[in-house]
């Protein structure tokens, strides 16, 4: 049940006005909401009366809440907005972050961070003087150079070297990011009128209803089908930072319209496999990665990636890898496993699939060579081998599902594992 706060009128009411600016708030926290609703949650309060906080909390919810998921938002929104007079300063103690001491801390519900951000946007920013001019009259100038090259730093920037505002950046951009892919074709056939096949049976089958009378022949082609998305998320110690950016640009791919995946999977392994493909079906990017992580007991663990990769292949890849699916692996290759093991499921895995895709944050080094003994294990088994450290690298994924014949950067890394095989462990 949501708390609601005790409310008093003001000496001098400006109710509208309030309702206008929440309206706005709940708009930066992605609530489809125009200036139709904000007209109907105006004439509702008129309606209902501003007496019973009850009734004025659920008439504005009855206004501005249209999905399930925005119950969450809205709710948090409400209390920061309606409640206490100094909610700037608690929203800006809340979004700074946490230092973890002996004390118990109190973990934030999701939607709290997008609501803080929603009340928040703006409220440090320094008012322009209008039409380009100070106060003393001078004119401004204004170069939009900074701004281009600050996005495209963003883009090309490592995930684990990003501030806490650099990281609400690119969450933004990777919730706006897809992944389209190829349709396969089908060995079955479909009716078509200008196929490239002759149908005899359908066109004998008529014939039959007309007594024999063959006036045309059937034509048919190729089925078009889609294929599955499967992704193996590490969340070691090692990967932590990358695996929370992942995770969003997954959320986003399972919940694009269009996208042209039949379905997406999610799993994550540290020290055991957890499926979360379930929790990425929720529409609120917050609620389900929060509950991802509660499920996920091994987040910022150590690495089994032998052991997980058996689990996966034994319970779940008849189940998701059939009909053509593509798989990305997203981690380091740090197991301290048997090698062994590990290269024979990873030759398990790539014969399940259509392609095996590694995405590795390590690549981002210049001088990266394939001399850990779960890399070189791992490598001979991949279709392609891409970096995984950025925004741009989450980009050029389309362009790597859509190319048969990636394997430059895995040919390089395999000739020079050939020719140091008596080289020593490490990175």
């Amino acid at each position: 049940m949501v708390e609601l706060p005790a409310l008093s009128l003001p000496d001098d009411p400006k109710l509208a006005q309030n309702i206008t600016h929440f309206a706005r708030a709940l708009r930066k926290a992605s609530l489809p909401i125009g200036p139709g609703r904000v007209i109907d949650a105006v004439e509702a309060v008129a309606a209902v009366g501003f007496t019973s906080r009850q009734d004025f909390y659920w008439a504005l919810h009855a206004c501005f809440v249209s999905r399930p998921e925005h119950r969450l938002v809205f709710a948090q929104i409400f209390r920061l907005y309606w409640r206490d007079p100094r909610f700037l300063e608690h929203m800006m103690a809340m979004m700074l972050p946490a230092i973890r001491g002996v004390q118990e801390e109190h973990a934030a519900k999701p939607g709290e961070k997008r609501a803080a951000e929603a009340l928040l946007d703006g409220a440090n920013q320094q008012v322009e003087p209008p039409e380009g001019k100070d106060e003393d009259g001078t004119e401004i100038e204004v170069d939009a150079t900074l701004t281009m090259s600050s996005e495209e730093r963003l883009r090309s920037l490592d995930f684990e070297q990003m501030s806490t505002d650099e990281v609400a950046r690119a969450k933004r951009i990777l919730a706006q990011m897809r992944l389209p892919v190829t349709p396969l074709q089908s060995r079955r056939l479909m009716a078509a009128r200008h196929g490239t096949r002759a149908d005899w049976r359908r066109t004998f089958r008529e014939a039959a209803r007309r007594g024999g009378d063959l006036r045309e022949i059937a034509r048919a082609k190729r089925r078009i089908r889609w294929p599955n998305l499967v992704v193996l998320c590490d969340i070691s110690g090692s990967m932590s930072q990358y695996s929370r950016l992942v995770l969003h640009f997954l959320h986003s791919v399972a919940n694009a319209k269009g996208a042209g995946w039949a379905q997406v999977h999610g799993f994550t392994f540290g020290t055991r496999l957890t499926n979360i493909t379930r929790h990425l079906a929720s529409r609120d990017v917050d609620a389900a990665l929060a509950a991802a992580g509660a499920e996920a007991q091994d987040w910022e663990g150590g690495t089994r990636i032998g052991a997980c990769l058996h689990d996966f292949n034994r319970d779940w890849s008849r189940r998701v890898t059939g009909q053509g699916a593509v798989v990305l692996l997203i981690t380091d290759g740090l197991d301290r496993d048997d090698p062994t093991e590990l290269s024979h499921e990873m030759q398990r895995l790539h014969l399940s699939c259509r392609r095996l895709i590694w995405l590795n944050p390590l690549l981002r080094w210049d001088g990266f060579a394939a001399k850990a003994q779960g890399i070189r294990a791992m490598l001979p088994h991949v279709d392609s081998f891409r970096a995984g450290h950025s925004i741009a690298s989450l980009e050029d994924l389309a362009q790597v599902i859509s190319c048969p014949d990636d394997i430059g950067e895995k040919d390089r890394l395999l000739r020079a594992v050939t020719q140091g095989k008596n080289s020593n462990n490490g990175i």
